[in-house]
């Protein structure tokens, strides 16, 4: 028979190596899902200190510039190739069969999300297009429109002029 503390050893143990393989399986599908950003020069030259490339079959997503009059588009189907660089040059080659987001246009920047197909290819499930910091949704624009921007420090001289008529009350009352 064994003793109490022997039964108690093995418990511990038991636990503990049931915790670890737990925790390994949640790693491992985790890894799955992990979507690395690269741009098209860390794509040919590689990070780090190693200079590790990515592997064909990888899911990673990439980021550039469009290149100016690389946008291919197939006449039959939604298919459209084009080209990314950024400022090392280098350039890789995004396929993707798909809408393309309204913003998406040549010399723009795009992210894309796929799977490397070949060492500067990548066959893209998603696209995203960026948008500078001077976008305004059209909405806004148009309620905007007629309003003039006076610096703070000009206020005293000129104040700043609504071109619409206040309808609420001079007590405050925002909520109408």
């Amino acid at each position: 028979m064994q003793s109490r503390r022997q039964k108690r050893l093995f418990s511990i143990i038991l636990v503990i190596g049931l915790m670890a393989g737990a925790v390994g399986a949640m790693l491992y599908a985790l890894s799955q899902n992990i979507n690395l950003f690269y741009t098209p020069g860390q794509l040919v030259s590689g990070t780090g200190p190693n200079k590790v490339k990515p592997e064909v079959g990888q899911r990673l997503r990439l980021g550039g510039m469009v290149v100016p009059g690389t946008v291919q588009r197939d006449e039959t189907s939604l298919r459209v190739r084009f080209d990314l660089t950024d400022d090392s040059g280098e350039i890789a080659t995004i396929e993707y069969d798909g809408i393309l987001p309204d913003l998406f246009r040549e010399g723009q920047g795009i992210v894309a999300q796929g799977i490397l197909k070949a060492p500067t290819l990548l066959v893209a499930s998603e696209v995203l297009a960026k948008h500078d910091e001077e976008y305004m949704p059209p909405e806004v624009a148009e309620a905007v429109k007629g309003i003039r921007h006076v610096p703070p420090s000009q206020w005293q001289q000129n104040p700043p002029q609504n071109p619409q008529q206040n309808n609420s009350s001079s007590t405050g009352n925002y909520g109408g």
